[in-house]
């Protein structure tokens, strides 16, 4: 039995040195204050006014910036029903009703395999005014307060980078709940059909019941993903206009690659760890 234990050796001092240690030492730095320990860093850059590293601005205007971690509530508010409900929706649909779904679904999917940094470009150009596809929309529609340039208003930069994380996200979610959609018996379907149970019936009453794992599965990752979302909003805005697409994890970056101020970059880090503790073990629970 000792034989095999010489196996575990190397991943455990990989994640000794690459996990456990850079996870203390980041709790450790959070408390140093250059001359002691303390919690000034977390005073700091909870009270920071800087658009570009406001966790939470003093005051909250019409229109964003609000601060990072209302950016990221806001993300999880809009973003996380839109996926879930959109997600099964499509599967439903896909699975029932259309022919040929394997080649939609490889569409819907693409989001997921695009390289964030390159999805955060690409939603850069849908909302572009001269070559965006949603503006073109808009100014089709005739609706000219949107045939704009989304990402360089800071009423609009936000949820354009919110709605266009819908398609990159989607395929997570379209590809949990199709998996989910499979284990659901076909008696169950065919005996709604028989009942005389319409579509939005079938949907309702018997596939949610019976997909529900997956939608706390789906909302869990959503919501752990919105949390430490950085490369789409880096790649895209960069966190602008005027730091109205700041989120937690570009705070994070700004005060560690900009400012090179270490320890308030591992409070943020510290902070954002605890807000997505509890999803994580929401997941660990449904899991187990």
């Amino acid at each position: 039995m000792r034989q095999y234990l010489v196996f575990l050796v190397a991943p455990l001092v990989f994640l000794a040195v690459f996990t456990f240690y850079p996870a203390v030492a980041t709790f450790v730095y959070s408390f140093y204050t250059g001359g002691g320990f303390g919690f000034d860093n977390y005073a700091k850059v909870l009270t920071d006014t800087n658009p570009l590293r406001a966790l939470v601005l003093p005051t909250l205007s019409g229109t964003p910036p609000w601060g990072a971690l209302v950016h990221n509530v806001v993300w999880i508010a809009i973003h996380v029903p839109v996926v879930t409900v959109l997600g099964l929706l499509l599967a439903f649909v896909l699975k029932y009703y259309v022919v040929g779904s394997n080649v939609v679904k490889g569409v819907v999917f693409l989001g997921m395999v695009v390289p964030p940094a390159v999805s955060g470009l690409i939603i850069r150009f849908m909302f572009d005014r001269d070559i965006g596809l949603v503006p073109m929309f808009f100014s089709a529609l005739g609706v000219k307060e949107l045939a704009v340039t989304w990402i360089a208003y800071p009423g609009l930069a936000l949820y354009a980078l919110i709605l266009g994380s819908v398609w990159v996200w989607l395929g997570f979610s379209v590809t949990i709940f199709a998996a989910a959609l499979e284990a659901v018996p076909k008696s169950h379907i065919e005996a709604a059909r028989v009942f005389g149970a319409s579509s939005w019936q079938i949907f309702r009453r018997v596939v949610v019941p019976e997909v529900r794992p997956a939608i706390i599965i789906v909302v869990v990752m959503t919501v752990l993903w919105d949390m430490k979302i950085f490369d789409v909003v880096f790649a895209s805005t960069g966190g602008g206009p005027g730091g109205a697409t700041n989120v937690l994890a570009l705070v994070m970056y700004n005060y560690f690659a900009r400012l090179l101020d270490y320890y308030r970059s591992a409070a943020v880090a510290v902070i954002l760890t605890l807000l997505v503790v509890p999803a994580i073990v929401v997941a660990i629970k449904r899991w187990l």
